[in-house]
Formats: C-alpha cells, sequence, structure tokens
C-alpha cells in the first residue's frame, strides 16, 4: 500500500496506453507503467518481448511510440547497455565524463571512478580493461550525470558469473548510496529477485505480472524465501521449474 508521501510524490516514470509497431507486428500493446521515485525495478521477458523497446521509448531513443497516454520521465536520465560502449580512442576518464558539463566534470568522473572501484585507471584504455572493468566503467559514466532515473539494459549479459555477481553487489550499492529509480532489463529470474524490489513481466505487448519482492537486502541468490519468487516469475513466463532446474545443473555441470 502506498504511503501518503509516495501518492503525493509524482512518479519518476508515468507511462499510459504505450504501443510500438514494427510494420504488421505490435511489440507493445498498450502498456500503462508508473515507477515511484527511487524504486529498483527489473523487467522480464522472452527475446523479441519488448523489453528493449520499452526501455528505448522511456529513454527517447524512440520516437516511433504512438497511443491516446503519455509518457513522462525525469530529465536526468543515464542508459547503461550490455556492451560498456566505451570508446577505444579516448581514455577511461574521458570516455566516463563524454558529454558532462561543469568545470568539476573531471573531478566527479574521478571520484565515480573510485566509487566504481576504478580509481587509478582514469588514463587506462579501454583495451586494457576487462569485461568487468568496462561495464564498471559504463556505470561511473552514468553516474557522473547524476541521473534521476537509471536505464540498464541487460548489462551484465556478457559476463561470466562471477564477475556478474560481484556486478550485482556493485550496483545495488551504487543505487542504495544515489537512490535514482532504476529500470534493469534482464532474461535472468535469479537476477531480477536478487536486485529488484519490484519484477514486471513483459508478455504479450503488456504487463503480465507486477510482483512486489519483499524480501529484506542484502539478499542471497540461495535464500529460500527467494524461491516462491522465483517459482512465480518462471510460471509466469511459461518455464516449467523443473526443465529451469535441468538446465541450470547442466550449465554447471
Amino acid at each position: 500500500m502506498a504511503t501518503h508521501t509516495e501518492q503525493l510524490t509524482p512518479p519518476a516514470v508515468r507511462i499510459g496506453a504505450l504501443t510500438r509497431s514494427f510494420g504488421p507486428r505490435t511489440v507493445l500493446d498498450g502498456i500503462d507503467l508508473e515507477i515511484p521515485p527511487g524504486q529498483f525495478v527489473a523487467l522480464l521477458g522472452h527475446s523479441g518481448s519488448g523489453k528493449s523497446t520499452l526501455l528505448r521509448a522511456i529513454a527517447g531513443l524512440d520516437h516511433e511510440v504512438t497511443g491516446s497516454g503519455e509518457l513522462r520521465a525525469p530529465q536526468q536520465v543515464s542508459v547503461v547497455f550490455q556492451d560498456s560502449r566505451l570508446l577505444p580512442w579516448r581514455r577511461v576518464l574521458d570516455n566516463v565524463v563524454l558529454g558532462a558539463r561543469g568545470r568539476d566534470a573531471r573531478e566527479r568522473g574521478i571520484a565515480a571512478l573510485a566509487e566504481v572501484g576504478l580509481a587509478g585507471r582514469s588514463d587506462a584504455w579501454p583495451s586494457q580493461l576487462s569485461g568487468g572493468e568496462a561495464q564498471r566503467a559504463a556505470l561511473a559514466r552514468s553516474l557522473v550525470w547524476e541521473p534521476e532515473l537509471l536505464l540498464a539494459d541487460e548489462p551484465f549479459g556478457a559476463l561470466d558469473a562471477l564477475t556478474r555477481i560481484k556486478m550485482h553487489t556493485l550496483l545495488r550499492e551504487l543505487w542504495e548510496r544515489h537512490r535514482p529509480s532504476v529500470l534493469l532489463v534482464t532474461h535472468d529470474v535469479d537476477e531480477a529477485i536478487v536486485l529488484a524490489d519490484r519484477v514486471l513481466v513483459l508478455e504479450g505487448g503488456r504487463i503480465g505480472l507486477d510482483l512486489a519482492i519483499e524480501v529484506p537486502h542484502p539478499r542471497s541468490y540461495r535464500d529460500p524465501l527467494l524461491a516462491e519468487y522465483g517459482e512465480r516469475l518462471l510460471a509466469a513466463l511459461g518455464v516449467d521449474h523443473a526443465h529451469q532446474t535441468a538446465a541450470s545443473q547442466g550449465a554447471t555441470s
């Protein structure tokens, strides 16, 4: 139940009747969604379900969305993609502060790099960074803009399992420190329930499930309290739990 303060505070993101079609195929079919300020939300869905399309619309990167409603997002929005998108001909700090305004931009960049554990790597070239370090630099770049809304499109999908877990901890710590609203697009149910306080499932062009994760942080992948949430999300995705378990065991064998 929303508190009196939450009711008076306008949402960070408000979407009404948002539609996006590609030729004859409708990917987003009248989406309605609100994200309160400071909420950490994960968005799940099958490949091609429109997760990234929705994120791009909120980010203002897709101008072909239509609908009878509205699309509202704050002015300060940062986006982190699966690919760190660092420019190889610029050093790490120059990548982090690219486009940032203000005389103190470089100082903010150095501070952001320290926050993500890359202190002392300002003068490194992107080619000298590991995959995890490159994503840390991408997170630092998003922090420099001091965003009200952080949009993350499967930012850890290309990382190995151990690095991904470390990045989960980092992202949650950064969220707790800065408190932007977060929309994390992921295909990983475990990632969603460990990180987010609310998980959405996109199905058939609409939000098929909107689930609050009422388990205190920090959370562990092995926490039995999360198992029921995982099963509900897998069911909403049409994935049999036994098949999911067998697939996980096969991937780690």
